[in-house]
C-alpha cells in the first residue's frame, strides 16, 4: 500500500492559504511514467511529486497533464516533508538541476534559476483591487501571473496565477516559479501574497540564483492502491 502525503505550501502567517501538493514518498511504487501521469490527473492537484530517491533528493514533478523540470511549491513542500519524516536533504534534484535546500525557523527555502522558471507571463495591473476583481480564469490563453504592488517600497506584491492550460486548474493558489520569475525581472526581494491567503518570499542571490521560501503544513496522509 502506497502512502500519499498531502501538504499545503506557502501558507500565510495565520496558517491559512497554501497550495495543496501531493507527495508520493515511495516513488518506486509507481514506476511507470504513464501510471504517474494518470495518478497526477486523478488526484487533481496543481502538482504531484514522486520521490525517486530520498537520499539523493531525486524527484519527479507532474501536473495533471505534463511533467515539469522545475516548480517552486512542489520543491519547497517536498523539502519540508522529507525533514518531517526524518530524511532531511540538503539538495533536491528535479530534472532542471540541483536545488539547494535550507530551513530557517518556520520557513523552508529552496534555490532556483530564472531560466528554470519560464513559461509564465507576468502582467502588472494598476492596483491590488484590479487583481482581486479578475475572473478565474481571465479570458485568453497561456499561463498568466497577474500582479500589482500592494506596497512597492516594502516589496509587497498582490498576485494571482492562472494556468489556462485546460487541465481543470482554474487558478493556482501559490506559484513559486512565477514568484521567482517576477523577482528576477524586478531585481529585488519580494513578499508575494497570492490567492486566498498564501505568502511567498523570493530573494535574488549571488551568482544568478534566486531563493524561494514559505511555510508548509501537513493536511492528511492517504493510502493509495
Amino acid at each position: 500500500m502506497t502512502e500519499l502525503h498531502v501538504v499545503r505550501v506557502f501558507c500565510g502567517p495565520d496558517g491559512g492559504g497554501g497550495n495543496p501538493l501531493g507527495v508520493v514518498r515511495d516513488g518506486a511504487a509507481v514506476r511507470d511514467t504513464d501510471a504517474r501521469q494518470a495518478l497526477a490527473k486523478e488526484l487533481g492537484f496543481s502538482e504531484t511529486v514522486f520521490v525517486d530517491d530520498a537520499g539523493r533528493g531525486a524527484v519527479d514533478i507532474r501536473t495533471p497533464t505534463l511533467r515539469l523540470p522545475f516548480a517552486g511549491h512542489p520543491l519547497v513542500g517536498t523539502a519540508w516533508l522529507l525533514r518531517e519524516l526524518g530524511e532531511p536533504v540538503g539538495v533536491l534534484r528535479p530534472p532542471a538541476g540541483e536545488v539547494a535546500v535550507r530551513h530557517d525557523g518556520e520557513f523552508t527555502w529552496v534555490r532556483g534559476r530564472a531560466e528554470w522558471a519560464t513559461g509564465r507571463t507576468p502582467r502588472q495591473y494598476a492596483s491590488a483591487a484590479e487583481v482581486d476583481a479578475l475572473p478565474a480564469p481571465p479570458p485568453g490563453e497561456g499561463w498568466l501571473y497577474a500582479w500589482a504592488w500592494a506596497d512597492e517600497a516594502a516589496g509587497r506584491v498582490r498576485a494571482r496565477g492562472f494556468p489556462r492550460r485546460g487541465d481543470g486548474i482554474a487558478e493556482d493558489e501559490a506559484t513559486g516559479a512565477a514568484a521567482l520569475q517576477l523577482t528576477h525581472e524586478l531585481g529585488r526581494a519580494l513578499d508575494v501574497r497570492q490567492g486566498r491567503g498564501s505568502q511567498i518570499l523570493a530573494r535574488p542571490r549571488p551568482g544568478g540564483e534566486l531563493g524561494l521560501g514559505g511555510r508548509v503544513t501537513l493536511s492528511e496522509v492517504r493510502r493509495l492502491g
